[in-house]
């Protein structure tokens, strides 16, 4: 069995890579099956170097906070600050401490030095402003907005002043209390104010289409970008504000589905400015509907890979990554029956897989599912290989482990 599984396995590079899928996608989305793995992250960060250097990819964007990623976009680009600083302040849940990511912006600005700016490469976040534990306020995405339009467009044409805004927010802990996940009637999300702030958002966003003619040309299609994330940001949190005060069974599932909604529409904004390498867990980047788990009950939501592969089709491919071995959290040798069993008996460390050959060399026999013993890795679905365009295996993780968290 092995030496037919050998036959569908490359070299993990960008070439072999884009010569397998046939055709450079306008969004290249690399999954990976845990957080906080470092190995990982260098894997992706040579990816990109590759992608960037020989095949024109100008932005890569991961799995975290949208609006702290403007700061790392402003810094690798030749902004201001210091690498330290940006490290703290531009990533959320808890991946900036990583040396992959740190060595990522590194080489990202050390890359952009002299170039023109369209010759630079960008860094993005595609995650909303959310943790497990809650969700940001909305209010530097609704005050950017709008302070954008008051700067730009005749004062008449706003649906409502700076200080209405400030009024309706009120104080920002009102949103972020970390009772809310646990307390539904916690929540502001549904009450008089936030109704009126999901009204005003929408009217500043359409605002914003109506005048994108002359926006851009006052300012500067980049700064129309950030407006529009901003925007999307301000909407997306008000939605998740409002999902948060359900305290009906299907408060969890509305959750995570206006998160991958929040994440494609960052994704396909991104896609339509060039060629991206987005990074993140698998179960937010593959094509089929994702599944979890929470306090025991099933959830199943279409993640951001599934509604941006419905969108863009083949400008979309999907590259899983699974694992031989994470020995510190107890996840051993894998069972020669599974997938992940039957790679790590190849030689070598690493290697790109024609995910659809593989499934297609297994179909008479087919693999076991792999169990794992710890909750923070998710081992690939066997029903699902043939979902991925290819697969990326590495056989052992490393001792070193950098942040990590839930999915």
């Amino acid at each position: 069995m092995t030496n037919g599984i050998e036959d569908t396995t490359h070299p993990v590079e960008a070439a072999a890579l884009l010569r397998l899928l046939g055709t450079r996608p306008r969004l290249l989305a690399l999954g990976e099956p845990t957080h906080g793995e470092d190995a990982l992250l260098d894997l992706r960060n040579e990816l990109f170097r590759q992608l960037v250097e020989e095949e024109g990819y100008r932005t890569v964007a991961i799995e975290s906070d949208c609006l702290k990623g403007l700061a790392v976009d402003a810094y690798v680009t030749g902004g201001a600050g210091t690498l330290d600083a940006v490290m703290e302040h531009g990533f959320s849940h808890g991946f900036g401490a990583s040396a992959a990511n740190r060595e990522l912006v590194r080489r990202m600005r050390a890359y952009n030095a002299g170039r023109r700016a369209r010759d630079q490469v960008r860094f993005a976040g595609f995650d909303g402003p959310l943790e497990i534990t809650g969700a940001a306020s909305p209010r530097e995405a609704l005050t950017a907005l709008h302070g954008f339009l008051e700067a730009s467009v005749d004062p008449a044409l706003l649906p409502c002043t700076a200080g209405t805004l400030d009024r309706l927010l009120g104080p920002d802990d009102r949103w972020t209390d970390e009772g809310v996940m646990w307390d539904p009637a916690l929540s502001v999300g549904r009450s008089a104010g936030a109704r009126e702030l999901r009204l005003l958002a929408d009217d500043l966003v359409e605002l914003l289409d109506e005048q994108t003619p002359h926006l851009i040309a006052a300012t500067s299609r980049d700064d129309w970008d950030r407006a529009r994330l901003h925007g999307r940001t301000a909407t997306g949190l008000l939605r998740y504000h409002h999902a948060m005060a359900d305290g009906s069974p299907a408060r969890m599932t509305r959750l995570l589905g206006v998160r991958g909604r929040m994440m494609a529409a960052n994704l396909l904004a991104l896609a339509d400015r060039g060629p991206v390498l987005a990074f993140a867990h698998n179960a937010h980047l593959q094509r089929e509907k994702s599944a979890m788990r929470m306090g025991g009950e099933p959830l199943e939501w279409w993640s951001a890979g599934a509604l941006v592969g419905a969108r863009l089709g083949r400008e979309y491919a999907f590259v899983a990554t699974a694992v031989g071995t994470i020995r510190r959290h107890g996840v051993d040798v894998p069972a020669p029956d599974t997938v992940e069993g039957l790679l790590y008996a190849l030689p070598g460390d690493r290697c790109l897989v024609d995910a659809r050959r593989l499934a297609a060399a297994l179909d008479g026999t087919p693999p076991a599912p792999r169990v794992s013993p710890w909750f923070g890795y998710a081992p690939l679905d066997p029903d699902r290989l043939a979902g991925s365009d290819a697969l990326a295996f590495v056989s052992d993780l490393p001792p070193e482990a950098g942040p990590r968290r839930e999915v």
